[in-house]
């Protein structure tokens, strides 16, 4: 009786997947040539909102199998303070690879733009080729997502996801950090996260609901990660705020004991730990929930394993566990869009306002798409 467009989304993903990785593998495999490849000598993820977070989930990825610095850095960051002294080290360095779904974000236009007046080589990654970013590539990765109902972006977060990845892995092979075939073990590994995502969606889905009957009330709520569940925290705190427009907050899981620790109010703060079991951080992450419940916080935990690896009572939603740790990103939020979709409905909340009232000026994405530019 709770179904809603976000809750679609997330049971559209296993098909997306696999589809998706059907449709990226190949084009990944040529949309950079051996020479282009072989140039890069530092790479930049850029991109606003969910195509900014998609960037910090899979920068570890690029790091780890290219071995290549990689930086993040939002578009109103590169567009207007990044030290030009940084860009055009070299002929055609860095690589900067802007994400956009839609290709139409001023601000990733302004971005690029700069990037290349100073002789960066650009890689979009946008559906639209013709778009405000495409124009200003060398490059384009064009993405193919078949249409489906509106809802805070979870599909079109899932393909940035897969198309970062399958680029970072097909670095990785050519400049022969590992053998074609454990690069090719790497991309089953990804796909297969859409089975083993529909073999647990039928319990994430219950236990999703049962956290959104029981949060639905509070006045705000806190996400916290680090590495690449931290990314998949600001995701989560990203769908809160675009699906109930509820106060929510993003935090790293040392900087949470500096700040979010002090809030007041706990008992009706609900807060989101993000942290799988293999990850370099998680003494800490495990530290986080033993004091978050001292502190008599509402707690959900997103993780690949159970209670017994965090030793508290809290309700504990499992995601896929991956064959290689640096897949986990592909799938581990999707509980999150469930929660976010079932608490709009329990509220009776349109997804971004529904563009209407106050809020009518950004309608079709205004506020994005229409914005000074500063080129100069």
């Amino acid at each position: 009786m709770y179904d809603n467009p976000m809750r679609r989304q997330v049971f559209s993903l296993p098909e997306l997947i696999k589809s998706q990785y059907e449709d990226l593998e190949p084009k990944t495999r040529k949309v950079l040539s051996f020479e282009e490849t072989f140039n890069i000598q530092k790479i930049i993820l850029t991109g606003c909102g969910d195509s900014y977070a998609a960037c910090m989930a899979i920068k570890y990825t690029f790091e780890m199998l290219t071995g290549i610095p990689t930086e993040v850095v939002s578009a109103i960051e590169l567009s207007r303070f990044y030290c030009e002294k940084h860009l055009g080290i070299d002929s055609g360095n860095p690589l900067i690879i802007a994400v956009s779904n839609s290709g139409e974000v001023a601000r990733i236009s302004e971005a690029v733009q700069r990037a290349k007046k100073f002789g960066c080589f650009v890689l979009g990654i946008t559906k639209n080729s013709d778009s405000a970013l495409g124009k200003h590539c060398d490059k384009v990765l064009q993405l193919d997502i078949p249409s489906f109902e509106s809802a805070p972006g979870t599909r079109s977060y899932a393909v940035s996801l897969i198309a970062l990845q399958l680029l970072a892995i097909r670095i990785g092979e050519i400049r022969g950090k590992y053998t074609m075939d454990t690069a090719m073990d790497y991309r089953f590994d990804l796909r297969n996260q859409g089975e083993t995502l529909s073999e647990m969606l039928e319990k994430m889905d219950e236990t999703s609901l049962k956290v959104a009957e029981e949060f639905k009330n509070m006045p705000c709520y806190d996400f916290v990660g680090s590495g690449f569940d931290y990314a998949t925290a600001w995701f989560g705190q990203a769908k809160i705020l675009e699906a109930t427009g509820k106060f929510a907050m993003h935090i790293n899981s040392e900087e949470w004991f500096h700040l979010n620790f002090f809030a007041r109010d706990a008992k009706n703060m609900g807060t989101f730990v993000v942290g799988n079991t293999i990850s370099p951080g998680f003494s800490r992450t495990k530290e986080l929930v033993q004091y978050a419940k001292k502190l008599d916080r509402p707690l959900v935990v997103i993780t690949d394993g159970t209670k017994d690896d965090f030793g508290e009572d809290a309700i504990y939603i499992q995601v896929p566990f991956p064959k290689y740790p640096f897949n986990m990103p592909i799938t581990q939020f999707a509980p999150l869009c469930l929660i976010a979709g079932y608490i709009s409905v329990l509220i009776n909340e349109k997804y971004g306002r529904g563009c209407e009232n106050e809020w009518s000026f950004c309608k079709d994405g205004y506020c994005v798409k229409n914005s000074e530019m500063k080129l100069d």
